[in-house]
């Protein structure tokens, strides 16, 4: 642990104890529509809920049953999922009978044409959006349009990169040096994510609905009827084969070393046809079937467990963003919802997940190469297909390691960077979420995984009906919420001005869709050229 980053972060909390209560961070947590009877719901996203083109806090991702909430960037975890909590609410008022389901893999599904693909309206950049939907539906199936995930954003203080940017007197600009500095942490991320899979993985089965149509696959059946299908010892399907993986993207190599080879490696998988895609050209029912037939449509399309990002500009690409002014923050992207929490994430874990962070930030970080990623790679499997099999092994630059050994031995360092968080907020709340983890580890205490098999087990249940439950649970928990005044009342306005945004995209445009396809992606082309 003694790391010269760590070192370092540990005289800068030591000169300004408040610094390290500035870090700033925000969710992004999916919940599919859902009947009564568990069915995915095929009404449009509700008008009363605004534009999800525009709407800051309640969007859309991939189906149009599939909602989005977005908390604004704060200092304050309590904040954060107070924000959430209230979007949650403001959003039953407005969902009659339907509920939102409770977990990441989905509910009872009728194959892909019983998947509805999300609509933002007849401006270019609602309609590339759809388009852009259509083509993951093609390339991938729509049933994955259908799993939901919690995606955390999470940066450090302004203050703590000036603060390290003159302690290591850097020669490379302040942004190149931070931009530096979070691929780093992203490079160790991939090292060790496993762990966070393996403590907070909760989808170790899915309906047997899902699969139908798929082909062969690796699961068995849970129950005599064949409603439900699981894999024994799995922790989260989720980020295995079953969810955004693709044998076509298997192929590529994206290298987190330096931002020029990422946005190289993105950009030439963007611009170069793939002859496999070339089939969706064209259009079907009067639309677009795919932005264009190369590896990638966009760099969204591109699915890791981590992501470095930089808000962008109106019509700005993500990579133009990064190009241009570095990374800000980065977006962990492998945190199942957790059917037990009426939020789908905790406290405790948001806690957890922060000295995770902070650890990956303050380690040294060697340059990645092609055999670390096929350990990696085979490490993230083993963990989502069998993380619980006793006697598990994973794969360490030295060799073999027992997964629970290596786990304990990450939990003796994350807790050293969860003593400079309680040392800056007081009390012990950090070193307590990771306490709470190590106990799983020992096996003192059930993994999620382990307890939704169990609860499945136990009370008879197939998955969508386990599911479900929970969704009726947390349904009635925020429908019996009181939302004060004054935030029902803000996100009404919202409601309004997002709904006015999108009618004002839509009268600006002044060209035609492939017109404004065509300038989208000079912006990579000009990337690739270094203009």
């Amino acid at each position: 642990m003694n790391s010269h980053w760590h070192e370092q972060l540990t005289r800068i909390a030591a000169s300004d104890p408040a610094l390290l209560r500035h870090i700033a961070r925000g969710i992004e947590k999916e919940s599919l529509r859902v009947g009564g009877d568990g069915l995915l719901a095929s009404t449009p996203h509700p008008a009363e809920l605004g534009s999800a083109l525009t709407h800051h806090s309640i969007t859309t991702d991939y189906s149009e049953a599939l909602m989005e909430f977005i908390t604004p960037v704060s200092t304050g975890i309590e904040d954060t999922l107070n924000t959430l909590e209230d979007i949650h609410s403001f959003v039953y008022e407005h969902l009659g009978a339907e509920r939102l389901w409770s977990a990441s893999m989905p509910c009872i599904v009728a194959g892909d044409a019983g998947i509805p693909v999300a609509r933002y309206g007849s401006s270019n950049s609602g309609r590339m959006k759809t388009v852009y939907r259509y083509g993951l539906g093609h390339r991938y199936g729509r049933m994955m349009q259908a799993i939901a995930g919690v995606h955390y954003n999470f940066s450090m203080p302004d203050d703590y990169w000036a603060a390290a940017y003159e302690a290591d007197a850097a020669s490379e600009s302040l942004q190149d040096y931070v931009t530096g500095r979070y691929l780093g942490l992203i490079r160790n991320f991939h090292r060790w994510s496993w762990l966070l899979i393996y403590l907070f993985g909760a989808s170790p089965a899915v309906c047997a609905s899902f699969m139908r149509g798929r082909g062969e696959h690796h699961l068995q059946p849970f129950d005599a009827e064949g409603n439900s299908l699981h894999l024994p010892y799995a922790t989260a399907l989720r980020m295995g084969d079953l969810g955004y993986n693709s044998s076509a993207q298997k192929s590529l190599r994206v290298c987190y070393n330096s931002l020029d080879n990422y946005l190289a490696t993105l950009t030439e998988a963007i611009l170069t046809p793939h002859p496999e895609y070339a089939a969706y050209q064209g259009q079907e029912n009067g639309e677009y079937m795919q932005l264009n037939d190369s590896l990638l449509q966009i760099e969204n399309e591109f699915y890791s467990t981590i992501r470095p990002k930089r808000p962008g500009q109106a019509g700005e690409t993500a990579l133009t963003a990064l190009h241009d002014r570095g990374v800000e923050y980065i977006e962990v992207r492998c945190v199942d919802v957790s059917p037990f929490e009426p939020l789908g994430i905790s406290a405790s874990q948001i806690r957890f997940i922060d000295a995770f962070l902070v650890y990956c930030l303050t380690q040294d970080s060697p340059a990645c190469d092609e055999d670390q990623q096929r350990r990696q790679a085979a490490n993230l499997s083993d963990v989502v297909n069998r993380g619980r099999e006793p006697g598990l092994q994973l794969q360490d630059t030295s060799g073999e390691r027992d997964l629970g050994d290596w786990g304990e031995e990450l939990l003796d360092a994350i807790a050293v960077s969860a003593a400079l968080l309680d040392g800056a907020h007081g009390g012990s709340a950090y070193a307590d979420a990771v306490e709470a983890q190590r106990r799983k580890v020992r096996g003192d205490d059930e993994l999620p995984s382990a307890r939704v098999l169990r609860e499945m087990r136990e009370q008879g249940l197939p998955y969508y009906r386990f599911a479900l439950n929970y969704s009726n649970q947390w349904a009635e928990h925020f429908r019996a919420r009181p939302l004060q005044g004054q935030v029902r009342n803000d996100l009404l306005d919202e409601t309004q001005a997002s709904m006015a945004r999108q009618r004002a995209i839509e009268e600006a445009d002044s060209v035609s869709f492939e017109q404004y396809l065509a300038a989208y992606y000079d912006q990579y082309k000009a990337i690739r050229t270094g203009d």
